[in-house]
């Protein structure tokens, strides 16, 4: 609903960090506040940035600043860097983070509704669908686009857009050690997915929807072989939302390292996603179906956390 609050040593503060709940609009589900990432210079210049569905049901990617008090930012600080409007209520993402390379990532959506019906997934001349990827640096809460994202100088594509045909990309993030990436992108009727790109892979990838749900066609006459394959994936006898999470480099449990955690939003199962030296993907069942899982977080070590639908946040332990 808009606000964001600060647990600290054992109890969750009276007043809230930030509250949000006057811009923020949540009519459906899948609206709200939706996104928090910290600048990587959090500590120097106070900045923070969200992505939330306003009154009207579009995206806000907004920065704020926080007060001298460090457990209190501004509401008046708000500047909006970028509105987009959302076709209908649903697939919206949501996830905003920094990247290694100091750059915004944001997860958007298809738009909403079922089957892609604007085809915006296949668009790069949409900011639906895909992930944007922005340079927020400006003093005067601006954004730029770095000179490296892959449409630039592309009259048909949005500057923004660094990768694109996604359906609803349920949070995404970085590998700490080598800065990998996996996007976890929920699926149609069937299959939902995990995929990985390795540092360095080129900008400008194709996930494949709406052609593809994960690895398998979901349009007629599809070529695999054009998309970027799915790493992970189950079925809907399994569950029906993937949320995505983390890969674990934290120093606390070992038996856990280098393992990539990913939930079902419907029935709570948790796995273990892990690559083989020889670079192929296993994943096993590490925690069953319980409560459902909205979220995942990664703390300064590394540690990794559940966020259930019931409120409650758990620390993932062997």
């Amino acid at each position: 609903d808009g606000l964001i609050k600060i647990f600290q040593d054992g109890a969750l503060l009276p007043t809230p960090f930030i509250d949000l709940t006057e811009p923020v609009g949540y009519n459906s589900n899948e609206q709200g506040l939706l996104g928090l990432a910290f600048h990587p210079n959090y500590q120097e210049n106070g900045y923070f940035f969200v992505d939330y569905t306003d009154l009207n049901g579009r995206t806000n990617i907004a920065r704020y600043r926080v007060t001298d008090d460090p457990n209190v930012a501004d509401p008046a600080s708000g500047q909006i860097l970028l509105t987009i409007p959302q076709p209908f209520e649903n697939h919206n993402g949501g996830m905003i983070a920094f990247g290694p390379d100091g750059y915004l990532y944001i997860g958007m959506g298809d738009g909403g509704s079922q089957g892609d019906p604007q085809n915006n997934g296949q668009n790069p001349g949409t900011l639906l669908g895909s992930i944007l990827r922005l340079d927020v640096d400006s003093a005067d809460g601006s954004y730029t686009i770095p000179a490296d994202n892959p449409f630039i100088n592309d009259a048909n594509a949005r500057p923004e857009v660094w990768g694109y045909g996604l359906r609803n990309p349920w949070r995404f993030s970085f590998d700490r050690l080598t800065d990998a990436m996996f996007i976890a992108d929920v699926g149609q009727n069937t299959w939902e997915e995990v995929s990985w790109l390795a540092a360095g892979t080129p900008a400008g990838q194709n996930f494949g929807w709406n052609f593809m749900e994960s690895n398998h066609c979901y349009r007629a006459n599809c070529d695999p072989e054009s998309f970027v394959p799915a790493i992970f994936e189950y079925d809907h006898t399994l569950g029906c939302s993937i949320t995505g999470g983390y890969i674990y480099r934290g120093e606390q449990f070992l038996s856990l390292y280098g393992n990539y955690f990913a939930a079902d939003f419907c029935t709570g199962t948790i796995w273990g996603v892990i690559q083989n030296p020889d670079g192929s993907w296993q994943s096993n069942v590490v925690n069953p179906g319980v409560i459902g899982i909205n979220s995942f977080g990664e703390d300064v070590n590394g540690e990794l956390y559940v966020v259930a639908r019931t409120g409650e946040i758990f620390h993932i332990q062997p």
